[in-house]
C-alpha cells in the first residue's frame, strides 16, 4: 500500500488562517430605529368548527301555511282582547276608534265594516239613533268563557312550565316582562303576575332585579331537569330495540342518520348536520357557564334550550324575537337566528308575517300539530267561526251552530240580498285595503293558500253544538208544464203527485 495513503492529513494552507478584511461601515448605524418586532408564528390552521357550518335555508309551503292562515284570526283576537276588557264585554265603536293603532289601522277605515266581515264572532246592536255598539256572539263569548276556564285549570301545568324555565336558566332568575312575552305561548292565565307566581312561593318568588322585578327559582327539583328529546331518545331506543328482536345486538358498521321526511338538503350539509349529531347531547338543565362562546360544544346546548323551549309551547312555535329577548339569561349568541337556521333537521324558521317564526319540526306533519292540546283545539274552534262567510251560497241550509251563535247574522240569500250587496260595497272596499295593507300589499293572487284573506272555498257554517244536526225533510220540486206538453207555455211547480204548486 502506499505509503503516501497512511499520513495525515495536510494542515490547511497559511492563506486560510489569514484574518478576513473588516466589514463597511453601516451609515445608518446612528439612527434612531425602532426594536425589530418578533417573528410571526404561524399557527396551525383550527379544525373545522361544524356550528359555523352555513345550511342553506329553503322555503317550505306547509310551514308557511300555519302563519298565512292564522292571519283573520290574528286580527280578531286583537278584537276580542280590547272588547273582553270593556264592562260586561260591550264596547261603541266610538271608543273602537282608539285603538286604531293597536289594530294596525294607519289610515281612516269603517270600523263597521270591519266587524261585519266576522259575522261569526262579532255581531254589532244599535242602541239609540247614533249608538252603535259590538259585542261577542253567543259561540265566541262561550269559547272565551271555556279557555279562562281551561286555563284555570291548567294552573299546575303552568306552574311547571315556568319552574321548568326558570331551572333553564343561568342564574335560575329571569325578568318578569320577559317571561310576559312567552304568556301566550305556554299557556299562561292573564295575569300570571298577580296570581301563579303569587300563590307557590315554595317554588319562586318574586325579587327586585336591576331593570324590573324578576322571578327566581327556590327549590330544584331533580325530577323536572329531563327534557322532551331525552324522554323521546329514550322511546325511540325503546321502539328500535322491539323492531330489531335480534340474537345479538351488534352495533352498526355505520352511522345512520335519519331526517325528517321532505327536507332537501346537499350532500356536504347532510354530512355537517350528521358531524353535529356525532356530539355529546348537552342538557339544557345543566351547567353552561364553562362552554366556550361560539364552541360546538355551545351550539349543542343552545338548540337543546331551544328546542325545550319549544316544547313547553302550546303550538310547539313561537316568534324569533321572543327567543332573543333571553339572550343573556341562556347566553345565546348574538346571530340567533342563523344558529337555528342552520339546523333544519330540528327547526324551521318562517319568513311569513310581519316578524319571523320558528316551528319545532318533529311536532308537526303537514301543516298540523301530532299532539294537540286542548287550549289548541279551543282556537281551532275560534279559527272556524272566523272563517264563517258573511253571505253563504244560496241554498245551503243553515246549521244549529249558526243559528245559535251567530244570532241570526248569516242568513240565505234572497231577492233583496243584492241591494244589500250594492250599500255595503263601500266597506267591503275599505276592508279590501286594510286587508292589503296587513299583507304587505300583495294581492290575492300571490298566495297560494287556501285559507287566505279572500276566496274562501269553505262555505260550509262550523258546527260545534252537540244538538242533533238532522236535516229538515227536503221535499223534491220539479217544473211540468200544466198540460204536460212542451207547448211553450211558462213551467208551472207541481209536486211529484201531480199537485200544482202555488206560485209565489
Amino acid at each position: 500500500m502506499d505509503a503516501k495513503l497512511l499520513l495525515p492529513f495536510p494542515s490547511a494552507p497559511a492563506a486560510l488562517h489569514a484574518t478576513a478584511p473588516p466589514k463597511s461601515l453601516f451609515l445608518g448605524a446612528s439612527l434612531p430605529l425602532h426594536p425589530r418586532a418578533p417573528p410571526l408564528r404561524l399557527r396551525a390552521r383550527p379544525a373545522v368548527v361544524v356550528a359555523q357550518a352555513a345550511v342553506k335555508r329553503r322555503k317550505e309551503i306547509p310551514f308557511d301555511n300555519v302563519i298565512q292562515r292564522d292571519k283573520k284570526l290574528k286580527l280578531v283576537l286583537k278584537l276580542r282582547n280590547i272588547l273582553v276588557s270593556q264592562p260586561d264585554r260591550v264596547m261603541s265603536l266610538r271608543d273602537l276608534g282608539r285603538f286604531r293603532r293597536d289594530l294596525g289601522l294607519t289610515r281612516k277605515r269603517r270600523l263597521i265594516a270591519l266587524l261585519k266581515r266576522f259575522p261569526g264572532v262579532f255581531e254589532v246592536v244599535e242602541e239609540g239613533v247614533y249608538s252603535l255598539k259590538f259585542r261577542l256572539t253567543p259561540a265566541a263569548e262561550r269559547l272565551y268563557l271555556d279557555e279562562l276556564q281551561l286555563k284555570n285549570q291548567s294552573e299546575g301545568l303552568a306552574v311547571t312550565k315556568l319552574r321548568k324555565l326558570l331551572m333553564m336558566s343561568q342564574e335560575k332568575r329571569i325578568l318578569l316582562e320577559k317571561i310576559a312575552h312567552l304568556k301566550h305561548d305556554l299557556g299562561l292565565p292573564p295575569e300570571f303576575r298577580d296570581t301563579i307566581c303569587l300563590r307557590y312561593p315554595q317554588y319562586f318568588r318574586v325579587v327586585r332585579m336591576d331593570r324590573g322585578p324578576g322571578l327566581e327559582l327556590t327549590h330544584w327539583d331533580p325530577d323536572l331537569a329531563v327534557s322532551a328529546a331525552e324522554i323521546a331518545e329514550e322511546e325511540n331506543r325503546a321502539r328500535e330495540a322491539e323492531e330489531r328482536n335480534l340474537i345479538i345486538d351488534r352495533p352498526l358498521k355505520f352511522n345512520r342518520v335519519k331526517l325528517p321526511k321532505g327536507l332537501k338538503l346537499t350532500r356536504g350539509e347532510a354530512r355537517r348536520i350528521a358531524q353535529f349529531k356525532e356530539i355529546p347531547y348537552i342538557s339544557p338543565y345543566s351547567d353552561f357557564s364553562h362552554l366556550r362562546p361560539g364552541s360546538a360544544e355551545k351550539e349543542k346546548h343552545a338548540c337543546a334550550v331551544v328546542h325545550e323551549i319549544l316544547s313547553l309551547t302550546l303550538e310547539k312555535r313561537t316568534l324569533v324575537d321572543h327567543l332573543t329577548h333571553f339572550r343573556e339569561e341562556f347566553r345565546f349568541s348574538q346571530s340567533l337566528r342563523g344558529m337555528i337556521i342552520r339546523h333544519p333537521d330540528m327547526f324551521y324558521v318562517s319568513f311569513k308575517g310581519d316578524r319571523d317564526s320558528v316551528f319545532l319540526r318533529e311536532a308537526y306533519k303537514d301543516s298540523q300539530l301530532v299532539d294537540k292540546n286542548k287550549l289548541v283545539l279551543l282556537k281551532e274552534k275560534m279559527r272556524a267561526l272566523v272563517a264563517v262567510p258573511r253571505f253563504p251560497r244560496r241554498g245551503e241550509a243553515r246549521t244549529s251552530e249558526e243559528d245559535e251563535g251567530v244570532n241570526g247574522a248569516i242568513q240565505l240569500l234572497d231577492e233583496g240580498s243584492d241591494m244589500e250587496d250594492e250599500e255595503d260595497e263601500e266597506g267591503l272596499s275599505d276592508m279590501e285595503d286594510l286587508i292589503s295593507e296587513l299583507s304587505g300589499g300583495k294581492s290575492d293572487t300571490d298566495y297560494q293558500w287556501g285559507d287566505g284573506w279572500f276566496g274562501e272555498n269553505d262555505d260550509s257554517p262550523p258546527d260545534f253544538g252537540d244538538d242533533d244536526d238532522s236535516n229538515p225533510q227536503e221535499i223534491k220540486v220539479t217544473m211540468k208544464n200544466a198540460d204536460g206538453f212542451t207547448n211553450g207555455r211558462a213551467p208551472v211547480p207541481v209536486f211529484p203527485d201531480g199537485r200544482p204548486r202555488e206560485r209565489w
